[in-house]
C-alpha cells in the first residue's frame, strides 16, 4: 500500500529580506508549491486505509494510546496547516495591490515571509503533542512562528501520526492473514491427526493441537486490537515512518510446534502409509471419472443444441457402487481391519481404472459430432483460401455454394451431413475451377 511521505523540505530562511520585486515572487511561487506538496500530504494521510481501520477498531493496549495521541497530533496539524494558508494568503493579497509594490509592501512582505508572524493558538492536542502538561483543553497564550519554523512543527507531527499509521497497518497486513492460514493448516491436521488416532486425552500430540488452537485464537484477537504491540522498530535507528517490522515471535513459535505435530502424526501414518496412499489413489481416479462423466454430460446437451441428425450416446452417472465399496475401505483402514482392507483395494483399483476409461469414452463419444463439425470448418476454410489465392473465389458458382455450406456450418442445429455435402460440392466446384488455371501453367512453361 503505497504511503505518504513527509512533506517537502522547509523554505530556508534567507540572509537577508528580499531586497526586491523578484524576490518575494520567487519565495511566493516557492511557498505556494510547498503549501500544494503539504495539502496533498495531508489529504493522502486522511485516506490512508491504516487510518480508516484505526478509526473504526475497537483498540486496546499500547495501540489505543499511541492512536489517540496521533488523532490529537493530526487535529494540531490541521490547524497549524490552516494558519499557514492564512498566512499565505494574506501574503498573496499583499503582492496582489500593486503590480510594482512600494519599499513599505516589500518590507511588510518580507516580515510576513521571513519573521515569526504567524500565531497559532495553543490547545490540548497542540501541547501534548509538543511535550507539554496542560490541565484543560481551553486555548493558551498563542505561540509565534515563521513559516519556516511551522512547516517544521508540522513535519513533526506528520511524521508521528503517520508512524501509528504505518506500522499498524503493516502489522494487520501481514500477521492476521498469516494467522488465519496457520489455523486453516491447523485445522487439516486435526482432521489427519483425529483420523488415525491422535485425540486429546489420548495421544500428547492431541493436546499440543488443542493448545495451539487456543494461542493462534488468543494472538490473532490481540494483534486485531493491539497491533502495534507487534511492532518492531527498526534497528538503525531510521526516522522514516514505519520503519521498522512485525513481530512474528508468537507466530513462529505457533508454526513451528504446529510442525512438530505434522511430524509426529506422520509417524503414526507411516505404519498404515501403503494403505492411506492406496486411498487417495482411487479417490482421485473415481474423483477424475466424475468429472470427466459430468462434462460429457454438459458436452451431450451442447451437442444436442448445436448438432441436428447425429446419434448422440446417453452418458450414464457416476457409480454409485464404488463410491460405497470405496467408503467401506476408508472404514476398515479407521478400524484397522487390514485383512478384509486389502482384497478390496485389490477389486477397486482395476474397477476405478475402468470407470475412468469408460469416462473418457463416453466423453469422447458426445463430443465425435463437434469435432466433426470443427474438421468441415477447417476444409472448408481452407479451400476458400485456396481458391483466394488463385483469383477464383469470387467465381459466382463458387460464392454461392460457398455461402450454402458456411450457413449451414454455422448455423444450430448443424446438419452434418447435408453440411459435408455441401463442403464436398464447393471443393469438386473449387477443383473444377483450377483446372484451366493449371493447364495454362502447363502451357506456360
Amino acid at each position: 500500500m503505497g504511503v505518504p511521505g513527509p512533506f517537502p523540505g522547509s523554505p530556508g530562511r534567507p540572509d537577508a529580506p528580499a531586497p526586491d520585486r523578484e524576490e518575494v515572487d520567487r519565495a511566493l511561487e516557492r511557498l505556494g508549491a510547498e503549501y500544494e506538496a503539504i495539502e496533498t500530504s495531508l489529504l493522502a494521510l486522511q485516506d490512508h486505509a491504516g487510518r480508516r481501520l484505526l478509526e473504526g477498531a475497537e483498540l486496546s493496549g499500547t495501540t489505543k494510546e499511541r492512536w489517540a495521541e496521533a488523532e490529537r497530533s493530526i487535529t494540531v496539524l490541521w490547524s497549524l496547516f490552516d494558519a499557514y494558508t492564512a498566512a499565505l494568503e494574506s501574503a498573496r493579497e499583499l503582492r496582489e495591490r500593486r503590480r510594482w509594490p512600494s519599499a513599505e509592501d516589500l518590507a511588510e512582505l518580507t516580515e510576513l515571509l521571513h519573521g515569526e508572524g504567524v500565531t497559532v493558538p495553543t490547545t490540548d492536542a497542540d501541547a501534548e503533542t509538543a511535550g507539554g502538561d496542560p490541565e484543560d483543553g481551553q486555548a493558551r497564550p498563542g505561540e509565534r512562528f515563521s513559516l519556516e519554523g511551522l512547516v517544521t512543527r508540522m513535519n513533526g507531527l506528520y511524521a508521528r501520526s503517520l508512524d501509528v499509521i504505518v506500522a499498524a497497518d503493516s502489522v494487520w497486513s501481514a500477521l492476521p492473514a498469516r494467522i488465519d492460514l496457520l489455523s486453516a493448516e491447523l485445522q487439516r491436521t486435526r482432521s489427519l491427526a483425529h483420523s488415525v488416532g491422535v485425540r486429546p486425552g489420548e495421544h500428547p500430540a492431541g493436546d499440543d493441537l488443542e493448545r495451539i488452537t487456543e494461542e493462534l485464537s488468543r494472538l490473532r484477537a490481540r494483534v486485531i486490537a493491539d497491533p502495534l504491540a507487534f511492532w518492531v522498530s527498526s534497528s538503525t535507528g531510521s526516522s522514516a515512518p514505519g520503519g521498522g517490522r512485525p513481530d512474528t515471535g508468537r507466530y513462529d513459535r505457533a508454526a513451528r510446534a504446529l510442525e512438530d505435530i505434522r511430524r509426529e502424526v506422520a509417524a503414526v501414518l507411516d505404519v498404515r502409509q501403503d494403505a492411506e496412499r492406496r486411498l487417495m489413489q482411487l479417490r482421485d481416479v473415481l474423483s477424475r471419472a466424475d468429472r470427466t462423466l459430468t462434462e460429457a454430460r454438459q458436452a451431450r446437451g451442447e451437442v444436442l443444441a448445436k448438432i441436428a441428425a447425429s446419434e448422440v450416446p446417453a452418458v450414464s452417472g457416476p457409480s454409485t457402487a464404488l463410491h460405497e465399496q470405496l467408503a467401506a475401505a476408508a472404514d476398515y483402514r479407521r478400524r484397522a481391519q487390514w485383512h478384509r482392507l486389502s482384497p478390496l483395494l485389490d477389486s477397486l483399483e482395476e474397477r476405478a481404472e475402468d470407470e475412468l476409461h469408460r469416462a473418457r469414452e463416453s466423453l469422447t463419444a458426445v463430443t465425435a459430432p463437434l469435432a466433426v463439425r470443427a474438421e468441415l470448418r477447417g476444409r472448408l476454410d481452407a479451400y476458400r483460401a485456396k481458391a483466394a489465392r488463385h483469383g477464383v473465389a469470387e467465381d459466382p458458382l463458387l460464392t454461392e455454394r460457398y455461402d450454402i455450406a458456411r450457413r449451414m456450418l454455422w448455423s444450430a442445429p448443424c446438419d452434418l451431413r447435408a453440411a459435408e455435402q455441401a463442403v464436398w460440392r464447393y471443393q469438386q466446384a473449387a477443383a473444377e475451377a483450377l483446372v484451366p488455371l493449371q493447364r495454362e501453367g502447363r502451357e506456360e512453361s
